[in-house]
């Protein structure tokens, strides 16, 4: 008669349930993978696949009962460094949220909004436009892959333990929030600059021909201008979006060494 000990039982569960923690956290908070439209059986169908895959590789785990006080204090580690580098990458996304937001600003469709179901919120049509963008160039750069390889790699550099989560894997984190505003008025930089040059030749217009009626002229002229800018940009958006998630691939690394 087949028999398990509450030791094996343990340890089975023990080596199973730490990682999974981890690796739902990331697939719950990461871009495209933790995107609302993607069916939760889906999300913790696919943990489940990458822990039974590697949990094997993971070594010897702690001595703890897995629903002790320590055991549930491990799980709790797990969560917050899984979901920690899942916002790193995050980090990228806002900050080509944050462009488009400048973009449609200087375009005049700063009204042009819609309720996006993924922020909870409304967002502009062309952060919505550039968000989805990156995540195509995401998928096609297979970012998502790269993402979990960083995530299985967290496990040498941050093991499972009980130990208290340290506080530098935050203030990287924090620190790396920055990105935001400077990748963001990087990749907005070209469009917002013609944009702003477009309506100072408008305002020098408008004081040497008042009777063309410059209201009626100007925004049509600057909608043109942006959407022309963004076509032309397409082409070079791709090298600076790989740039982008290379260094957020980089960070999470970065993170995941500071919560050692």
């Amino acid at each position: 008669m087949f028999s398990v000990t509450y030791a094996q039982l343990n340890g089975w569960l023990t080596a199973f349930l730490w990682p999974f923690v981890r690796i739902l956290a990331l697939v719950a908070t990461a871009p495209v993978l933790g995107n609302m439209s993607v069916p939760i059986r889906v999300k913790v169908g696919l943990s489940a696949f990458i822990t039974l895959i590697v949990a094997p590789t993971l070594g010897v785990m702690p001595q703890v009962t897995v629903f002790s006080a320590t055991g549930v204090w491990i799980i709790v580690n797990q969560f917050l460094i899984g979901a920690a580098m899942g916002l790193t990458m995050q980090v990228i996304f806002a900050a080509v949220q944050a462009s488009g937001d400048l973009i449609g600003l200087g375009m005049g469709l700063g009204f042009a909004t819609f309720f996006d179901p993924q922020a909870r919120g409304s967002s502009g049509v062309v952060a919505s436009y550039m968000n989805v963008m990156a995540m195509l160039v995401f998928l096609v750069m297979d970012g998502h892959l790269q993402m979990i390889s960083a995530l299985i790699a967290s496990f040498q550099t941050a093991p499972i333990g009980a130990g208290i989560v340290g506080s530098t894997g935050w203030r990287t984190l924090a620190g790396y929030g920055n990105t935001v505003f400077s990748a963001g008025i990087l990749l907005s930089l070209p469009v917002v600059a013609a944009l702003l040059i477009a309506n100072l030749a408008l305002g020098i217009l408008n004081r040497a021909a008042p009777q063309i009626g410059i209201f009626q002229v100007g925004f049509p002229l600057t909608m043109l201008v942006g959407l022309l800018l963004l076509q032309l940009m397409v082409p070079n958006m791709i090298p600076f979006f790989a740039r982008l998630f290379d260094s957020g691939v980089g960070e999470m690394g970065r993170v995941a060494a500071g919560f050692k």
